[in-house]
């Protein structure tokens, strides 16, 4: 008796939240605004809780009366598929060098993702200080380090765009 074993081959999907004013169901990397922490791009992070905060934020800031988290599927080796990947593990000098430049607008971004922490508002004071000359980098650091950092995974190219479907 001869028997067939078929292996089905499971796609495995990494979740991605993207907080706004409105349901994003194809997301544009030329809405996005230039000087934010990696450039220009669409910016998602795996955690629900800081896509929340974020749209409701921009609610208020833009006195809307929507708080939307659109919710995206991506394959799960999306960072380890020959696409140009930069990714910072935590908050590190080149990182907050990265941050800096971009919000600056003289960022130089040849990078379809990327992925690392968020520079929110609560960060935000102790980046100021640095960029100022208040306080050096690896003092910037060390404070960068008493905070809980939430990650972000940013789109850069159309290419890579194309692989986040929407699911709700």
């Amino acid at each position: 008796m001869i028997v067939l074993l078929l292996i089905q081959q499971i796609s495995i999907m990494m979740k991605l939240y993207h907080g706004s004013i409105v349901t994003v169901k194809y997301p544009s990397i030329q809405k996005g605004r230039k000087a934010t922490d990696f450039g220009k791009g669409f910016y998602t992070t795996t955690n629900f809780e800081q896509a929340k905060k974020w749209a409701i934020l921009k609610k208020n800031r833009e006195q809307s009366n929507k708080a939307i988290v659109s919710v995206y599927e991506v394959p799960d080796n999306i960072l380890n598929s020959g696409f140009s990947v930069l990714r910072f593990e935590g908050a590190t000098k080149e990182w907050l060098e990265f941050v800096v430049n971009n919000r600056r607008g003289k960022g130089n971004n040849n990078y379809d993702l990327i992925m690392g922490p968020v520079a929110n508002d609560q960060l935000y004071a102790t980046i100021r200080l640095y960029e100022q000359g208040v306080i050096t980098a690896d003092a910037a650091i060390e404070m960068l380090k008493t905070h809980k950092l939430f990650n972000q995974l940013s789109f850069h190219t159309l290419k890579v765009t194309s692989l986040l479907k929407f699911v709700e």
